[in-house]
């Protein structure tokens, strides 16, 4: 089995990326950590730099954990990059990283998280940051 986790270098991204490295390790499964953004860092902060999907792909390697990495800039369509992903990969299980937002927010921004939850063809795991106060 592999499991895709959605990986953003935020505190969203790394809830993902701990979730993704205890299930694979729950099911004997390989990762496949995707990064894609609108463009690179200097365009987007969510495009992780070489430093950062370094670090991401040594927390996956520490736990056991084997990884493949696949970045890539989309046309902004970051659902759609990580459901053609999902499909092309076969993967049995996405993972997300949540952010907190207004339903105001999400009603004018829209949602990658919730395109994905919606079109899956494979279960999602959506990972909640820890509030302070949790």
């Amino acid at each position: 089995m592999k499991i895709l986790v959605g990986y953003v270098p935020s505190p969203e991204g790394e809830a993902a990326l701990a979730a993704a490295a205890t299930e694979a390790s729950l099911r004997g499964a390989s990762v496949l950590l995707l990064n894609t953004s609108r463009g690179d860092s200097y365009i987007d902060a969510r495009y992780a730099n070489a430093d950062e999907m370094a670090a991401a792909e040594a927390k996956l390697r520490e736990q056991g954990v084997e990884v493949t990495i696949q970045q890539a800039v989309t046309e902004g369509d970051v659902a759609g990059a990580l459901l053609k992903a999902a499909a092309a990969e076969d993967v049995g299980l996405i993972v997300l990283g949540l952010r907190r937002r207004s339903p105001v927010g999400k009603l004018i921004l829209g949602s990658t998280a919730q395109r994905v939850l919606l079109e899956s063809p494979v279960p999602v795991l959506a990972v909640k940051v820890p509030s302070p106060h949790d």
